[in-house]
């Protein structure tokens, strides 16, 4: 059992920037396959980004790559997104997942899911 916390959200102009932490407790994140996921408003949960325990692999949405970074520090158990040149939308809550296995999965088939923090992005 892992349980995850989200930080790091807040309001932020077009443009600006924002980093995303979540601190993992219960167990080590370095056994676990790592993903950030938004939903807005009205909208379903959709996959931003995801780090598997195998060094480059990695895999980002269409609509963020090239602006948002995902990293992790196994040793502080804390999985990292940071989030450049925002668009408005996207507005969102962000979400943080863990599932065991070695590689990336961009759908929402993880085991353990954080409560989410809310990004707004103003034009």
């Amino acid at each position: 059992q892992v349980q995850l916390v989200e930080s790091g959200g807040g309001k932020v102009q077009a443009g600006g920037s924002l980093r995303l932490s979540c601190t993992a407790s219960g167990r080590t994140l370095s056994t676990y396959t790592m993903g950030w996921f938004r939903q807005a408003p009205g909208k379903e949960r959709e996959f931003v980004a995801a780090i598997g325990q195998i060094v480059g692999s990695i895999s980002y949405a269409d609509s963020v790559k090239g602006r948002f970074t995902i990293s992790r520090d196994n040793a502080k158990n804390t999985l990292y997104l940071q989030m450049n040149s925002l668009k408005p939308e996207g507005t969102a809550v962000y979400y943080c997942a863990a599932r065991a296995g070695l590689w990336v999965v961009t759908t929402a088939n993880y085991d353990y899911w954080g409560q989410g923090t809310q990004v707004v992005v103003s034009s």
